[in-house]
C-alpha cells in the first residue's frame, strides 16, 4: 500500500505536465510571450523545490503519511481555485500554492517507499513509483491537448480535482510505514548533506534535469507555433518523452536491485544527451516520426537515470532520515529545472530575436546535450557506493 500511494501521488504531480501544451494558449489569454510564460513553471518547481526538502524533514518527525496527506488535500483546493483566477499574477500566487502541495508529496512520498521495503527492494519500490510519475507525466500532455482544445486552459487543471480526491481517499486507508522513535529523530544539520555521496547524487539530479527541461519549455512552441500542429496532435507528440521515462523505470529499478546504480546512472545520461543532439537536429520539415523519436529518447535516457539516482541518495542517508533523503532528492532534481527553465528561457530569448526561432531552439538543445554530456562524465567518478550502502541500513 505504500509503494501505491507513493506511485499514486507522484502521478497526481506528474499530470501537471499537461499545463505545459497549454502554454500557446495561456500566453494567448494574458497577452505574454514565452520568456514571461516561464514564470508558470518557476514559481510552481520553484516553491515546490524549496518544499519538499523541508517536507521530507518533517516526515522523518510527524511520518511521511501525514505529510503526503496534507499535500494531497492542498493540491485539491489549489486545482479549485484555478477556476477563479483573475489575472495572470493571480495565477502565479496559486501556483506558489500548488508548489507547496506538490514539494509535500514529492518530499515524503520516497520514505514511503523505503521504510516500507528491505534495502533489497528499493529499487524495485522506486522503480514503480518513479512508474507513477512517469504515467502523469506522459499522459498528460495528451489529455491536456484536448482539454484546451475543448475548454481552453483551465480545463487542464480542473480534470485533476477528482483524481486528486480518489487518492486522498486511498491514503486515509493508508497504514503509516515504520520510522524511527520521536527519540531518535534529530534536525538535518549540514554535515549530513555535505558528504560526497549526497552530493555525487544531487549534483547529478541537477545536471540531468537543468538538460531535460529545455524539452518542457520550448517543445510545445516548437510543435504547435513553429510547426502548425495542433494542441491534440502536438500533445501526442510531447508526450512520448515521459512515457519513455516512465516505461524504463521500473526496468531501470530491477537494474539497480540487481547490478548496482552506477551503470544504470551512466548509461541514462549518455542517452539523454544523444536524445537531446536529435532534438536540436529537428526543424520546420523533420518527418514527424524522427521528432517523436528524438523526443521519446530524452525520455528513455531520463528514466534510466533517475531510480538508480534516487537510489543512491535514500541510501545514503539512515533509516530515520529518509524523509530527509526524499526531500534532498527532490530539492536537487528541481533546482535543476528551475535553473534549467531560466538558462533555456535566456539562451533562446538571446538569440531568437537576432536569429529566429529554429537557430535558437537549436542552439539551446546543443548546449542542454553538452550539460548532459558533462553530467555523464561526473558519473563515472566513484560515489563509494557501499559506504552509502552501509548508513543506508543503519537505524
Amino acid at each position: 500500500m505504500p509503494v501505491l500511494l507513493a506511485a499514486a501521488g507522484f502521478l497526481l504531480v506528474g499530470l501537471d505536465g499537461s499545463l505545459n501544451i497549454a502554454f500557446p494558449a495561456m500566453a494567448a489569454a494574458f497577452d505574454v510571450g514565452p520568456t514571461t510564460i516561464r514564470w508558470v513553471i518557476i514559481c510552481y518547481v520553484g516553491t515546490y523545490s524549496l518544499t519538499a526538502f523541508a517536507a521530507g524533514v518533517l516526515a522523518d518527525r510527524l511520518g511521511a503519511g501525514r505529510v503526503v496527506r496534507a499535500g494531497l488535500l492542498l493540491s485539491l483546493l489549489c486545482f479549485l481555485a484555478f477556476a477563479i483566477v483573475p489575472s495572470f499574477a493571480a495565477l502565479l500566487v496559486v501556483r506558489v500554492l500548488q508548489g507547496v502541495s506538490g514539494g509535500l508529496i514529492y518530499g515524503a512520498a520516497p520514505a514511503l517507499v523505503t521504510l516500507a521495503l528491505p534495502p533489497s527492494r528499493h529499487g524495485w519500490g522506486l522503480g514503480w513509483a518513479s512508474f507513477g510519475l512517469g504515467v502523469g507525466l506522459g499522459l498528460s500532455p495528451l489529455v491536456g491537448g484536448f482539454l484546451v482544445e475543448a475548454f481552453g486552459w483551465k480545463g487542464v487543471f480542473l480534470y485533476r480535482v477528482p483524481v486528486a480526491a480518489a487518492i486522498i481517499a486511498l491514503a486515509v486507508w493508508m497504514r503509516e510505514p515504520r520510522r524511527g522513535s520521536a527519540a531518535t529523530w534529530r534536525m538535518v544539520v549540514p554535515a549530513d548533506i555535505l558528504r560526497w555521496p549526497v552530493i555525487h547524487a544531487g549534483a547529478l539530479a541537477f545536471l540531468a534535469n537543468f538538460a531535460q527541461f529545455s524539452v518542457w519549455l520550448l517543445a510545445p512552441f516548437y510543435l504547435v507555433t513553429e510547426r502548425g500542429l495542433s494542441a491534440a496532435v502536438g500533445g501526442l507528440l510531447f508526450m512520448l518523452t515521459p512515457l519513455a521515462t516512465a516505461a524504463a523505470a521500473p526496468l531501470s529499478g530491477r537494474a539497480t536491485d540487481r547490478w548496482g546504480r552506477r551503470g544504470p546512472v551512466i548509461l541514462g545520461l549518455a542517452v539523454e544527451a544523444a536524445g537531446l543532439v536529435m532534438v536540436a537536429r529537428c526543424g520546420a520539415a523533420t518527418p514527424l516520426a524522427l521528432v517523436g523519436a528524438a523526443l521519446a529518447l530524452v525520455g528513455l535516457g531520463l528514466g534510466v537515470f533517475q531510480v538508480p539516482n534516487i537510489a543512491q541518495t535514500m541510501a545514503a542517508f539512515p533509516a530515520r532520515q529518509q524523509g530527509t533523503a526524499g526531500g534532498f532528492a527532490f530539492l536537487s532534481r528541481t533546482l535543476g529545472v528551475v535553473i534549467g527553465v531560466q538558462s533555456a528561457a535566456w539562451l533562446f530569448g538571446a538569440r531568437a530575436a537576432a536569429l529566429g526561432f529554429l537557430p535558437a531552439f537549436r542552439f539551446t538543445f546543443d548546449t542542454a546535450a553538452v550539460v548532459c554530456a558533462v553530467a555523464a562524465l561526473l558519473a563515472l567518478l566513484p560515489a563509494r557506493e557501499r559506504a552509502a550502502r552501509r548508513a543506508g541500513l543503519e537505524a
